[in-house]
């Protein structure tokens, strides 16, 4: 299978960057994989979502905070708000927060991506 380079940056920084054999992200529109080749798409990233970069050495899970994703037959540019690795969030501190969210939407589906990415790196 042929890789893909992948370009993973937020507003603050590039929090990523290598090849990879596939992309998962969660678009507005639903899940997403990305495979070199892939058709072009520019795609809206969903609030509370998740991105899953499958590399050689196995696969990378990151909680994203709206943004955008671009492809082209041979490269993934993520363009994310925020992002974060799965290995770096406290699970009872991301349940906590939503518990805490009440009626702040953005809150919630900041805490609900940082949830669905440890359950996705664990599976």
């Amino acid at each position: 299978m042929a890789d893909i380079e992948v370009e993973f940056v937020t507003v603050e920084r590039r929090f990523w960057s290598g090849t990879a054999t596939m992309v998962v992200a969660k678009t507005t529109e639903g899940e997403i994989g990305i495979q070199s080749g892939h058709e072009p798409l520019l795609g809206e990233l969903d609030a509370g979502g998740t991105v899953t970069v499958y590399t050689d050495e196995g696969k990378k899970v990151a909680a994203v905070q709206g943004g955008f994703l671009s492809v082209t037959a041979n490269k993934v540019s993520i363009l994310g708000e925020t992002a974060e690795w799965s290995e770096s969030i406290d699970r009872a501190e991301a349940e906590r927060a939503l518990s805490e969210a009440g009626d702040d939407p953005a809150a919630a589906a900041a805490a609900r991506g940082r949830l669905r990415a440890v359950e996705k790196a664990g599976a």
